[in-house]
């Protein structure tokens, strides 16, 4: 354990995660399921997705990796050397929450920063991520200071901003519609005031006024197949819905994600794609942010502000 390791401050960084490979695609199903196998119809359907994204690569994992590396070099560049140490926690795949957590104990780290890369809060998903994350901390004695939401942070918005420009000037119309969109969750977190769905909207109103848009929708994407109801309505609703109203070209930007992966790569790239064409409508996608620095500068300055005061 290294001296200067152990005064730092950890900053555990935490996403849903994914597969190392395709051959891990069903242990990671399994533990979606908390522990309960998919059918065999089910993997079927979800490692055909993969594959499709792909092919015989799997650089999914690595976009988590350099989210990871570019964040410790921008505190690094911020804050000097040594005084934070950034750690990797998956919901769903190792290194799990747990697993970060107890990597940051074994460097004899005492205080840390959690963060999770997804700038806006729901009690089911950065919520989640942090009760994990603090019920092991305190088992080993690590006060650990939450990041819930940095979803209006001025970097972030302007990065964005930047990409939804590209991308209707690649579009290359000027009745372009933009879709802003989001992974859905269960209608259920509607009678807990949770907010999750006002903070999605104030980010795309956000990304909307800096990029001087004023036609531009919010729609959902992704929803999962629980049998009960999730917020509505779905991308493939409002790509037949305004296709019917004569819109010809729209531009996703999926403000709720920050990489490329499995929502990004199939349900946009391939799945709304194939169904807009289908319709007579050209259908294009922002660039992700993925290590960007103006999105790394956005998730340091909150490390920073939510940082104990003997780090500054």
């Amino acid at each position: 354990m290294s001296a200067n390791v152990s005064k730092a401050i950890g900053v555990l960084v935490m996403s849903y995660g994914t597969p190392e490979s395709l051959g891990g695609v069903e242990a990671y199903y399994t533990h979606i399921r908390r522990g309960h196998p998919p059918t065999a119809g089910q993997l079927e359907d979800l490692t055909s997705r993969y594959r499709a994204i792909v092919g015989g690569v799997f650089p999914l994992r690595e976009n988590t990796n350099r989210q990871v590396a570019a964040l410790q070099r921008t505190l690094d560049e911020l804050a000097g050397e040594g005084k934070f140490v950034c750690y990797q926690g998956l919901k769903h795949a190792a290194p799990y929450i747990e697993d970060g957590v107890a990597a940051m104990a074994a460097s004899g780290i005492t205080e840390a920063v959690g963060i999770v890369l997804t700038p806006q809060y729901s009690v089911m998903s950065v919520g989640g991520y942090m009760k994990r994350a603090k019920d092991e901390a305190a088992k080993h004695g690590i006060a650990l200071a939450a990041i819930e939401e940095y979803h209006l942070h001025p970097e972030l918005i302007d990065a964005l901003s930047k990409r939804v420009t590209e991308g209707l000037e690649r579009l290359g119309s000027d009745e372009a519609m933009v879709l802003f969109s989001a992974h859905s969750l269960p209608e259920k977190i509607l009678e807990m005031n949770d907010p999750y769905p006002e903070q999605l909207l104030a980010t795309s109103r956000a990304v909307a006024q800096a990029a001087g848009v004023e036609r531009w929708q919010f729609t959902w994407q992704s929803a999962g197949q629980t049998g009960q109801p999730w917020l509505g309505p779905d991308i493939l609703e409002t790509i037949e819905r305004l296709s019917q109203e004569g819109v010809k070209a729209m531009l996703v930007s999926p403000v709720g994600f920050v990489s490329d992966h499995l929502e990004v790569l199939y349900d946009i790239d391939i799945e709304a794609a194939k169904f807009a064409a289908e319709r007579g409508v050209k259908l294009a996608r922002i660039r992700m942010l993925n290590d960007d620095p103006q999105y790394m500068r956005a998730m340091a300055d909150s490390v920073l502000a939510a940082a104990p005061e003997r780090a500054l």
